[in-house]
């Protein structure tokens, strides 16, 4: 399924014109090797760009050029035709193995030898002069390549120039390599993705982008052993993949994955997603909706809120051309050494996920302090409340967070591992913030329990409600603002050396905090004095004469919700005054 998508994404965006052929592939290139028709190297000239890093700042980044595609090398020696690094087309390289880069000019000489030897225009000949008269041996000494030979032996790709015109554009060049791509591959066989019968791919080309996963490319599908392997084949032909659609497929990927904006991330996982017919705009809006990547029109959270409850309910959106009836993808993946692991794969309509992404905002809206400008949390944000921010690996736990995309993605209950990671982070750091009131919300909505009504489960402050465990949240806040009142200024508060043990065991911690809050009060004038009393009253009358021995999870979810509710009531009184 997953092939298949991806291969009709390939033909889809090859329809639009936004993808190379059959056969070619985009390739970041640093660096052009300018030939004269003597095939002399004349000039190295510079093919880097500046790119927007952020923050007003500007790098430079090699430049994207439609090249023949790339062959997959691990250990052997294989060359790439019009392009490739310096050991394959100068003959030079900084690893100290003069021998091996001797024999991939070799290569790289017999590779263009083979395809150009009966084309007869100025580029070709000019190429193969090139190779006939470079000497490996005095490469490092030619004055063209002196001012970048340092970064060219890095790794960096180089490409031909002849006469000022790129060899790849000759369409004479253009038709020998697709006629020598097109006679590659072995034995036919019936493709498992096509259903058309193909000359089968024994390693399918690698795909580069995935965070984590080797720089030179990672393989999602790939037999490297005896234990992989069935009925004496070898390879990919344990799984048939026909040279197009391994080549489509990869394609495909790789170009969701080059992509700055499409390209989203969740822990470990890389995630992408597009829509049947390759429009951007619905993977602009997903990505805008569920990650809070910013939208390339002016639109404000709002606009995004409006249209996302018009979409959920499948009706279209007049400021974006979005079809809530689209069929849309949404693809994880996670390095696993030199291949790629799925974390999850998903297909519905755009409308049917836009409901589900819906829902979630709904069940994480909570009241949100003053300074805090964002209608609702992106999915980074979310996750981020679960992981300790003072240490060193700041990224939530891969299983977790792929666990949460994949609720909210289908509407299926949160894992519970997205709650036990919010509360270790509650008791670690004794603070309730928006993000971890939104999720204990969101998570017994979503997760019910009867421990945990929804009558705690409101936007902002439930004053009517008569839960024990709620309740007695909201009177640990108002010991706490009895403590802050009496002592303006305090670092300390009951919450860092209490708020533990009252959320778990309140019948031992209330009688002392009761103590402490009557000598509080004696500090403060008769108006402050009398207008606490009176909330204290208000709740002790609610929990009666006994607190609870201890509180379960649930009812401990309960407490931090109490005290976050009564707390941003505090602070809102605070602003209208």
């Amino acid at each position: 399924m997953i092939l298949q998508a991806l291969t009709q994404l390939y033909e889809d965006l090859l329809a639009r014109g936004e993808i190379p052929p059959l056969g070619w592939s985009a390739i970041n290139i640093s660096y052009a090797l300018c030939l004269g028709e003597d095939g002399q190297l004349e000039e190295v000239v510079p093919t880097l760009q500046e790119v927007d890093a952020g923050k007003g700042k500007t790098v430079l980044r090699p430049q994207v050029k439609e090249l023949p595609a790339a062959v997959k090398r691990s250990s052997g020696i294989l060359s790439n035709f019009l392009w490739d690094n310096s050991s394959y087309m100068l003959g030079l390289d900084e690893k100290g193995k003069p021998e091996r880069s001797v024999e991939c000019f070799d290569a790289c000489r017999a590779l263009h030898h083979s395809i150009l030897d009966g084309v007869d225009t100025l580029a070709a000949k000019a190429i193969l002069r090139y190779f006939d008269a470079w000497q490996p041996a005095e490469a490092a000494e030619h004055p063209a390549l002196a001012p970048y030979l340092k970064e060219i032996m890095k790794g960096a790709n180089l490409m031909f120039r002849v006469s000022g015109v790129y060899a790849q554009e000759d369409p004479a060049i253009r038709a020998a390599w697709q006629t020598h791509y097109d006679m590659q591959g072995g034995a036919k066989m019936q493709c498992l993705v096509t259903g058309n019968m193909d000359s089968i791919a024994a390693v399918h080309p690698a795909v580069s982008g995935v965070r984590g996963a080797q720089s030179s490319g990672a393989a999602l599908v790939s037999f490297n052993g005896p234990a992989f392997c069935s009925y004496g084949r070898e390879q990919g032909f344990n799984a048939p993949v026909g040279e197009y659609a391994a080549f489509a497929y990869t394609a495909a990927l790789n170009h969701l994955l080059s992509g700055k904006d499409s390209v989203q991330f969740i822990g470990d996982t890389t995630v992408v997603c597009w829509a049947e017919g390759a429009e951007p705009a619905y993977t602009d809006f997903a990505c805008s909706a569920l990650f809070g990547a910013e939208l390339p029109q002016e639109l404000t959270e709002q606009d995004i809120s409006a249209m996302l409850k018009r979409l959920a309910n499948g009706l279209p959106c007049t400021e974006l051309p979005l079809d809530p009836n689209r069929p849309f993808y949404i693809l994880g993946l996670a390095p696993n050494a030199a291949r790629l692991s799925v974390r999850f794969f998903l297909r519905d309509t755009f409308g049917a996920l836009m409901r589900h992404v819906n829902d979630h905002h709904m069940r994480m809206e909570i009241i949100r302090p003053a300074n805090d400008p964002h209608t609702f949390l992106p999915l980074w944000a979310m996750l981020r409340e679960t992981v300790n921010l003072n240490s060193r690996d700041k990224s939530p736990s891969p299983a977790m967070a792929a666990a949460t995309a994949r609720a909210i993605f289908t509407g299926g209950l949160y894992p519970a591992s997205l709650l036990e990671a919010t509360m270790l982070r509650i008791r670690a750091e004794h603070k309730i913030t928006r993000g971890r009131a939104a999720i204990l919300k969101a998570y017994y909505l979503r997760n019910e329990n009867k421990e945990c009504p929804k009558e705690v489960l409101t936007v902002s402050l439930n004053e009517a409600s008569t839960n024990i465990s709620y309740t007695l949240g909201r009177l640990f806040s108002v010991y706490e603002a009895v403590q802050q009142a009496a002592n303006p200024g305090i670092n300390t508060t009951i919450k860092d050396k209490y708020y533990n043990s009252a959320a778990s065991t309140p019948a031992t911690i209330f009688p002392i905090l009761d103590g402490l809050c009557q000598k509080h009060l004696r500090k403060l004038g008769t108006g402050q004095r009398i207008y606490y009393e009176k909330q204290i009253m208000e709740l002790k009358n609610i929990l009666g004469e006994e607190n609870p021995l201890r509180l379960t999870l649930p009812q401990q979810g309960s407490f931090n919700l109490g005290y976050y509710h009564q707390t941003q009531k505090r602070y809102q009184k605070k602003e209208e005054q």
